[in-house]
């Protein structure tokens, strides 16, 4: 009879819990060490290699591994799947050593095939499994093959060496394969699932793909055969879509999430003072900017852009939504990075200034203008409908009508992608730390494809774009960062976009999660986190 009762008290309090009954939480009540990390938007697809933004590559990072990674608290790299690695006296031939004995989550071997299969899919266009337009790819390595591929050829030398040979010396080449897009797919995951690899993710790394939910939920398990023995600690990590800051923090609160990212600055000092939480700050490696469709009237008129430059407030927008986490930027570049050319002149916050410029366009009585947002938060901007207002009551002041349209984070992308907004709201993460990933990718004409373009703003201009590209082959650092402050003058005065904040992201979790540091790249390895439940 006292089983039969215990019985009865446990099935009363399982129909009691306020969540669903295949929730997070009944996961969590579990012996299983569980993590969930709650996140503001769902990721783009299951590919890292056709991603490009922090969403999808916050959960492929944890599948999927690359031949070299970077320190935990920098961008210096680090061995990863490579063992090691040398370059050739004229700098164009990389040549890798690789782990062995490693085994994609499917049982087949990790090697250097399998290295030689991934790139290949991804610099030639003529590959038969190649499913997608691997946009950063083209960044990275200068084109696709035929196209001015920085990648020549690469070459399985043995099962566990690999060679690359580049068209000439590439300064960002070895930086370029740490970044979270060069993540190495089984092949044969790729020949079974064929353009479904995007839904059913296999890798080598430290956790395995079990479900995925769309806007609502990513399940990862514990690859009990992980490569390095000890790791992961963690038995399953689940990444929740919860779109709302407040009701994110309310589910951390609450303990029905582990860890959050994207709160609202002006949360953080009562977060600090919460003796269950506690708070990392994410490295500002970021740029949130207005991009500025330079395709599309009024916006093909350099005035005009001056004149948007000049009416936004920077300090204000920072000091408003931010808490003291950002700082003004200038530059397409956090003003920490190498590169930053500190000499330009900042466009002064001049009304007057802004209205003079706009007359001279053509436009003393102002015009009508759709400003495209998302509503879901970012490392750049937690609060993007906020700051769109803010721009908008700036605009208004000098004669532009303003119409914010905001969309799902998926929507938006595909929107700017394409170049179909007039003006958005967006930013960049830096992928590796150099100066190459945020200025080549976002400015070059290069990127400037419908359809994936990174460089949103359909900026065309050709001296920007040659010395953007010299700069990737010059070697010596000192060379390379005068380029770059040239361009960076160029890219100034033609304003193709308005450069608003660099932000310090907060990152908040349960004082139970441990040894858990957030990536200045926007996506981190999950693999040493412990939790105690």
């Amino acid at each position: 009879m006292f089983a039969l009762l215990i019985s009865l008290l446990l099935v009363v309090a399982g129909c009691s819990d306020t969540v669903d009954s295949n929730s997070q939480e009944n996961e969590k009540s579990s012996k299983e060490s569980v993590l969930i990390f709650g996140r503001g938007a769902d990721s783009f697809t299951m590919d890292p290699q056709n991603a490009n933004e922090i969403e999808t590559w916050r959960v492929t990072k944890n599948i999927y591994e690359t031949l070299v990674e970077y320190e935990k608290d920098s961008t210096e790299v680090i061995p990863k799947l490579a063992t090691d690695w040398s370059v050739s006296e004229d700098g164009k031939t990389w040549t890798f050593n690789l782990q062995e004995g490693i085994k994609f989550h499917d049982g087949t071997n990790f090697n250097a095939d399998a290295v030689v299969y991934n790139f290949e899919r991804m610099m030639d266009k003529e590959h038969p499994d190649r499913y997608g337009d691997f946009s950063v790819y083209r960044g990275m390595f200068n084109g696709f093959k035929g196209e001015g591929s920085m990648i020549e050829e690469i070459n399985a030398v043995d099962e566990n060496t690999v060679e690359f040979k580049l068209v000439e010396p590439q300064a960002t080449f070895l930086a370029n394969l740490g970044m979270h897009a060069f993540g190495i797919i089984s092949p044969d995951a790729i020949k079974k699932y064929g353009e479904k690899i995007n839904e059913n993710p296999v890798g080598t790394g430290p956790f395995v793909f079990e479900s995925w939910n769309p806007n609502d939920s990513v399940t990862l398990v514990k690859n009990k055969e992980y490569w390095l023995s000890e790791f992961p600690k963690l038995d399953k990590l689940i990444y929740k879509v919860i779109p709302d800051n407040s009701a994110r923090l309310t589910a951390l609160k609450n303990k029905e999430i582990d860890i959050m990212v994207s709160l609202n600055p002006s949360d953080l000092s009562s977060v600090e003072s919460d003796e269950n939480l506690q708070v990392a700050l994410r490295p500002p490696l970021n740029v949130g900017y207005l991009t500025l469709n330079n395709t599309k009237a009024p916006f093909d008129n350099v005035k005009v852009r001056q004149a948007i430059s000049h009416a936004i407030n920077k300090k204000g927008i920072a000091d408003a939504f931010f808490y003291g986490l950002a700082e003004p930027v200038k530059n397409m570049l956090p003003s920490d990075n190498w590169g930053y050319n500190d000499d330009i002149e900042e466009y002064e916050y001049d009304l007057e200034k802004a209205k003079s410029l706009l007359a001279e366009a053509g436009y003393p009585d102002g015009f009508e203008l759709e400003f495209s947002i998302t509503s879901n938060s970012r490392i750049y901007m937690q609060q993007p409908a906020k700051m769109a207002e803010a721009i908008k009551t700036d605009l208004e002041k000098i004669g532009i009508k303003v119409e914010i349209i905001s969309f799902e984070w998926a929507a938006f992308i595909e929107q700017v992608r394409n170049a179909r907004h007039s003006m958005g709201l967006i930013g960049w993460v830096g992928d590796n730390g150099d100066p190459d990933n945020f200025l080549y990718s976002t400015l070059s004409k290069n990127n400037a494809v419908i359809g994936s373009a990174q460089n949103n703003q359909m900026y065309m201009n050709g001296e920007v774009n040659d010395l953007l590209i010299e700069a990737k082959s010059t070697i010596d650092q000192q060379e390379r960062t005068e380029i770059y402050k040239k361009a960076q003058q160029i890219i100034h005065d033609d304003a193709p976009n308005v450069p608003l904040v660099q932000v310090k992201e907060p990152v908040v979790s349960s004082t139970s999660v441990k040894n858990y540091y957030p990536h200045a790249t926007g996506a981190e390895n999950m693999y040493e986190v412990t939790i105690e439940n």
